[in-house]
């Protein structure tokens, strides 16, 4: 008999993967007749039912992990399966806890859109792409998965094809993401040929192979020998290459801000617990791969992405590309956590993270919603994403307004938010890592805090400029008013306004060492020396310095008092993003470009010049031929029957029927061997 403790949690963890991919095979299958999103919602509804059971049979429980045979090749065999351990049902359930609202909020921020139909299938594979991601037992197939997911991004962003900026945008998304995935399979070829198994379990389970002590070897897969550090090192910059990719880490961070072109629904999706939290699980899937080295590789690139799209969110007015660099300064703290050894605190940031983000965008999107509509209804010519069209919109839309403001709290680390727990453990950890530290690494906890400042100034700007400033110009006339979102937009943001508030995660709003879901992912990881004053002045100091951006930036934006030159070169620096961008382009795309443009010529000259001309020899050889096959061949032929022709003809008239001609021919053919033989004899 089967043992149903573990048949139940492996079927609820299948179901809730394949369900979404069921719903886009229905969507598609209907085609237009989907408009209405029924078939997705209730895929992902259901999705979430089978996640939650799954979850809470495998919480805190042995890893489950089933196999089937896919395929040989050879003497070696691959196999296709389910991992559920802690890490996996609490990414299977956030992903289905955070696009459920996405859903129901996308039914009414998309209505009307001609091509919603094709929405509902893209977002439903999507989500299928993350699920299928994330259970996954080996790295052959979350690699598989992990294309799947930039491919159904790459839909969503360029969702509206039809614009120039959004068919740019998902074209540099993928492009840079396929950057990323070539390193990711070189890390996939790299182990399986050293170690000869590509089982997530078997490599870094808590008795896989490199879950091996520190300097203790690994054998190599052939029995002779063992990995060296320099293979380790190597192995594991590949794997983080495709996480830096996906997870938008400078310098791959610049397809981020763009794929905002998508829909807002899609760009909270994608920003909260799907494509960008991949790379972070998948370093967290392969934690002990890395070593020493590649640890502070990862934490010192975290750390100046963090701090870098901190910098650059200082100054820019589209929302979306303000909360977009907050992502990535966030993936950047994240991945701080990993590259110090702690990375149960940065999935813990990732699943408190995708909480306020989402909200953050959706709120957001209702504010670009409203702008939107006040644009077409008024014939205004404002762009509704830019936050200098904005102002006093905290009376006329307060239940965003709220929601905003307990998500940017979450996001600054304020007291009572999730985002607090998170962020504080974090840092608290970063600076018990670095009184272990030597050299210029240990200066880490030191520009996270100086992040932590950023963030605070950046979001508190924009709810300043949002909310709090007077009205623009152009929406001050009495005609022009703003509405609260419909009310299927505002319940999905009411609930992740209350995920994001520490009761889901503590009952002890100020400690995150009672924080359940660190107990569950941080059983078998070493802990640091504690430090107990950094635990209570990290946050105190944390929260002193939110309040005091808090009031600077009230004056600054609030009460007028901006003291800040807007031309400086610092200023400058921030608003252009670094000239990254820019630099990609005169570094990469217009090298490329000419060398395209040289090729085109080569191919158009030189080649096509040289099968042009062996074409032209062809040609020439070809009219010889036919020349001498005409007058000299077929002239011997014509010859040749003109002689038997002629030959013909006197033998014809030789031919009279006279017996008189006959004889008298006899007579001279004997005359004639006469005449030989008498001359013959002389």
């Amino acid at each position: 008999m089967p043992n149903l403790t573990l048949t139940y949690p492996l079927l609820a963890a299948l179901s809730a993967v394949l369900l979404p991919f069921a719903g886009f095979l229905l969507s598609i299958a209907l085609g237009k007749k989907a408009r209405h999103g029924t078939v997705a919602i209730v895929a992902i509804s259901l999705s979430l039912l089978a996640a939650g059971y799954a979850f809470a049979q495998v919480w805190g429980h042995d890893p489950i992990h089933v196999r089937w045979h896919w395929f040989t090749i050879g003497q070696h065999a691959f196999h296709v399966g389910l991992l559920l351990d802690n890490a996996a049902v609490l990414m299977l359930l956030l992903v289905c806890l955070i696009a459920l609202p996405v859903h129901a909020y996308s039914f009414a921020y998309m209505k009307g859109d001609p091509g919603i139909h094709r929405y509902w299938a893209y977002l439903s594979l999507f989500c299928f792409a993350m699920l299928g991601l994330v259970v996954a037992d080996n790295l052959l197939l979350m690699y598989i998965f992990w294309e799947l997911v930039g491919f159904a991004s790459y839909l969503l962003i360029g969702f509206w094809y039809t614009r120039d900026a959004a068919a740019h945008a998902n074209k540099k998304a993928f492009i840079i993401n396929r950057v990323g995935d070539i390193g990711f399979l070189v890390g996939i070829a790299m182990v399986y040929s050293s170690v000869g198994t590509l089982d997530v379990q078997a490599l870094f389970g808590p008795q896989g192979v490199f879950a091996a002590p520190a300097g203790a070897d690994i054998p190599a897969a052939n029995g002779k020998g063992t990995v060296t550090a320099g293979w380790l090192t190597v192995a594991g910059f590949a794997f983080f290459l495709g996480a830096m990719a996906k997870s938008a880490q400078f310098p791959f961070h610049v397809w981020l801000p763009d794929a905002m072109e998508g829909p807002t629904s899609v760009s909270s999706l994608i920003h909260a617990a799907t494509m960008v939290a991949a790379g972070v699980f998948l370093l967290a899937r392969v934690f002990p791969l890395f070593n020493e080295a590649m640890l502070l590789v990862i934490a010192t690139t975290g750390t100046i992405t963090a701090f870098v799209a901190a910098y650059f969110a200082l100054t820019q007015y589209d929302i979306k590309k303000i909360l977009a660099f907050s992502t990535i300064s966030q993936l950047g703290f994240m991945m701080s956590g990993i590259g110090i050894g702690m990375y149960h605190i940065a999935l813990f940031h990732l699943v408190t993270h995708a909480f306020f983000k989402c909200l953050l965008f959706l709120a957001a999107g209702a504010i670009i919603h409203e702008m939107q509509h006040m644009k077409e209804k008024h014939g205004l010519a404002i762009d509704p994403q830019d936050i200098r069209n904005m102002g006093g919109l905290r009376k006329r839309m307060p239940i965003t307004f709220a929601t905003m403001l307990i998500a940017s709290l979450a996001l600054v680390g304020f007291p009572l938010t999730a985002g607090y727990l998170s962020k504080d453990a974090l840092l608290v950890h970063a600076f018990e890592w670095a009184a272990l530290q030597r050299g210029p690494v240990s200066a880490i906890p030191y520009v996270l805090a100086i992040v932590s400042i950023l963030t605070s100034f950046y979001i508190f700007r924009l709810l300043a400029k949002v909310f709090f400033a007077r009205p623009a110009a152009i929406l001050a006339n009495k005609g022009v008013s703003a509405h609260e979102a419909p009310r299927q937009m505002l319940v999905p943001m009411v609930f992740l306004a209350f995920c994001s508030l520490f009761p889901l995660f503590t009952f002890n709003p100020l400690n995150d060492g009672q924080v359940w879901l660190l107990q569950g992912i941080a059983a078998e990881l070493p802990t640091l020396p504690p430090l107990r004053l950094l635990h209570l002045l990290v946050p105190i100091l944390a929260t002193i310095t939110t309040i005091i951006v808090a009031v600077v930036v009230w004056r600054w934006y609030i009460r007028g008092h901006y003291p800040l030159n807007t031309t400086g070169a610092l200023y400058r620096l921030s608003e252009r993003q670094g000239y990254v961008n820019e630099l990609y382009g005169a570094a990469i795309v217009r090298p490329l470009l000419k060398l395209s443009a040289l090729l085109w010529w080569t191919d158009r000259h030189v080649v096509d010049g040289i099968i042009n001309g062996i074409a032209a020899a062809g040609r020439a050889l070809a009219g010889i031929t036919t020349w001498i096959d005409r007058h000299i061949v077929d002239g011997a032929v014509r010859l040749v029957g003109k002689l038997a022709w002629g030959a013909g003809n006197v033998l014809r008239r030789s031919q009279t029927g006279r017996v008189q001609q006959y004889l008298a021919l006899v007579f001279f053919i004997i005359l004639l061997i006469l005449l030989y033989l008498i001359f013959a004899q002389a």
